[in-house]
């Protein structure tokens, strides 16, 4: 995301600069060891919370694409919901089943069914110690791995990071719970259905503004002109 938020035009960029942030985390980036895994169920929650307490701030704007997108969701619904002023959802994950999830995410990822449901039912009756296992492997995009980040990319995520990077099961409670937002989508999307995002979420919550960017895909829009625009414009409202 630090790529968009210095495309950010000049003018938005100075504003928000003194207070703008790019966090790693175990999912993606490049100082990540082991890649893929966190040590337990919400500690992306409870690293945010630390950030934003370590800067003194109280409550911020949080913008995350996809997954990162599920997780600024996730975090509205949670113990440090309040820490959320406003939030920017760029085609976020919201669940395997959503009606804004293409099957097997378009072929984007793979998911480890038996796996996983396992190790669902082992959490229920309290047993955590393989959470660490692989649940879910991507596919990732030759173009994106030839490129300079590609060495630094995450093919793989632990049941416990998959877990608290996305929304809880209810994920409509964690919805219900975001205060206002505006969500960017590609209307060519390859992993989500954009069509499916207003429909879903205004059922939830009418905060919401929608834009369906056109020729856009799933990654295109973290770079995209107009995405850059959309999201300047709505910060400086």
């Amino acid at each position: 995301m630090a790529r968009l938020i210095w495309s950010l035009p000049k003018g938005s960029r100075s504003k928000l600069a003194h207070a703008s942030w790019c966090p790693t985390c175990g999912a993606t980036g490049r100082w990540l060891d082991p890649r893929g895994d966190v040590s337990y169920i919400g500690q992306f929650e409870d690293d945010l919370a630390d950030l934003l307490d370590h800067a003194g701030v109280q409550a911020a704007t949080f913008v995350g694409h996809s997954s990162g997108g599920g997780l600024v969701v996730r975090l509205a619904g949670g113990n440090h919901g309040d820490l959320v002023e406003n939030a920017v959802l760029m085609a976020p994950y919201l669940k395997y089943d959503a009606p804004t999830t293409r099957p097997a995410s378009g072929g984007w990822a793979h998911a480890l069914t038996r796996r996983l449901i396992g190790l669902s039912m082992l959490n229920v009756v309290g047993i955590t110690a393989l959470n660490g296992l692989t649940v879910l492997e991507f596919n990732l995009p030759e173009d994106v791995l030839a490129t300079q980040d590609g060495q630094y990319a995450t093919s793989s995520y632990s049941y416990r990071l998959n877990t608290g990077f996305a929304p809880r099961n209810d994920y409509g409670s964690d919805v219900a719970a975001l205060p206002a937002f505006l969500l960017l989508v590609g209307q060519e999307d390859e992993a989500f259905l954009a069509d499916q995002y207003e429909p879903t979420l205004s059922a939830h919550n009418a905060s919401g503004i929608y834009q369906v960017l056109p020729s856009l895909g799933h990654l295109d829009v973290l770079s995209a002109p107009e995405a850059v625009t959309a999201i300047a414009d709505y910060l400086k409202r």
